[in-house]
């Protein structure tokens, strides 16, 4: 369970803050059942009621200073996302930005970035599905890695330009 206060990350939401405990009051919503109220830091005026229940895999506590220092330390050391069916690609992404883990957000923009440079080879541009997962896991990875180091996803992204190219 978490505490009101605390910072967590909701896979498709990003790093978000548990602004309270609650049973809302709204329509649609278990009167039985309490929720956090959760607040996106990327949409201050965002809220998010999750069952305090939920068993959802797709949300964590948000890494801390050391741990985002230690995932920088390793980007070059993980592997490319595998894609086995070309046809499941979306799902892959998808699944990969669910797991809500750096890490395989980490492959999935070393895919995509090596598909995108293939692609500008053979004289394409790069898909629209590559482009929406690549600006999603960029921007869930820039900002969990900025908010635990106290920096701007700007900054976060200027510091690991030179570690993709590995």
């Amino acid at each position: 369970m978490y505490q009101v206060g605390e910072y967590i990350v909701k896979a498709f939401d990003g790093v978000c803050k548990v602004a309270d405990i609650l049973h809302p009051q709204m329509s649609g919503i278990e009167k039985d059942r309490m929720y956090y109220l959760l607040i996106p830091i990327d949409d201050p005026a965002g809220k998010i009621y999750l069952p305090l229940d939920t068993t959802d895999s797709s949300l964590r506590k948000v890494m801390d200073e050391a741990e985002a220092r230690s995932l920088i330390g390793r980007v070059t050391e993980i592997d490319v996302l595998e894609v086995e069916n070309e046809r499941l690609r979306e799902q892959c992404y998808k699944d990969a930005i669910r797991s809500c883990k750096p890490e395989t957000w980490i492959s999935l923009i070393k895919l995509i970035r090596l598909r995108k440079e293939s692609r500008i080879v053979q004289g394409k541009k790069a898909t629209v599905l590559d482009e929406r997962y690549f600006k999603m896991a960029e921007g869930k990875l820039y900002s969990e890695l900025g908010f635990a180091l106290q920096l701007t996803k700007e900054e976060v992204q200027e510091q690991l330009k030179d570690l993709w190219k590995n």
